[in-house]
């Protein structure tokens, strides 16, 4: 049986959505930072017009659940859980920045994966990725400073993929290390069609949610927790 997944992302100053039905997939993606609320319903009716679909159809709807925009997150939540309640839908949350992981897989095949994404205020949300052969990432997602990141890339070897928009932002992330190899993308910014075979995965290994256990990943607040936690 071919899966049917929509997959929403929000997380960013982008927003985007993507529909899977019997291998056909259909996408969008816009740039528009303060337009997230009012596009990306629009977009998901036009998505399912195209596809002959009805929202009931749907067997899984993915929703980017962070990290990213505190704001772009909560949307993101809002949106699923009022599509999930009224369509009775099961749900799983997608890591923005495993999402550019799979991006990176999908464009040139890389396992190796460097992902980060500007939290602001000198930090950022960071995450190195392995693909094993199942197709599964692995990797610890924090919030970092810029120097820290760049004592954690002084450590690698290897070739990696770089991804985010932090690369552009903080161009000294990318300076020569010995035995390291940077490898380039145009992958900047999470993208819905990308989370498809993540979301295809967590449904093949029953990782799917109810609606009220849709989660945000904020990172800041969960690391300012832990560290306020420790005597």
């Amino acid at each position: 049986m071919s899966i049917k997944i929509l997959a929403l992302d929000t997380t960013t100053e982008a927003h985007s959505v993507a529909l899977i039905n019997n291998e056909k997939i259909d996408a969008r993606f816009e740039i528009a930072p303060r337009l997230h609320t009012q596009r990306i319903l629009p977009i998901i009716k036009e998505l399912l017009y195209k596809q002959n679909m009805r929202l009931g159809e749907i067997d899984l709807l993915a929703f980017g659940h962070g990290p990213g925009s505190f704001t772009g997150i909560r949307i993101a939540i809002s949106i699923t859980q009022g599509l999930a309640l009224g369509a009775h839908l099961p749900i799983v949350g997608i890591s923005s920045l495993v999402t550019m992981a799979q991006s990176a897989w999908n464009q040139i095949a890389a396992t190796h994966v460097l992902a980060g994404i500007n939290a602001r205020m000198g930090e950022i949300y960071w995450a190195e990725y392995q693909r094993n052969d199942q197709g599964i990432w692995t990797g610890k997602e924090t919030i970092l400073s810029i120097k820290i990141v760049l004592s954690r890339i002084a450590t690698l070897k290897g070739k990696w993929a770089i991804v985010g928009n932090i690369w552009k932002i903080y161009p000294e992330l990318s300076k020569t290390v010995p035995d390291l190899q940077l490898i380039e993308t145009n992958i900047i910014l999470p993208i819905a069609k990308d989370m498809l075979p993540l979301a295809s995965r967590a449904w093949q290994r029953r990782e799917i949610k109810k609606v009220e256990d849709a989660i945000p990943v904020y990172l800041r607040n969960e690391i300012a927790w832990a560290k306020n936690s420790n005597p």
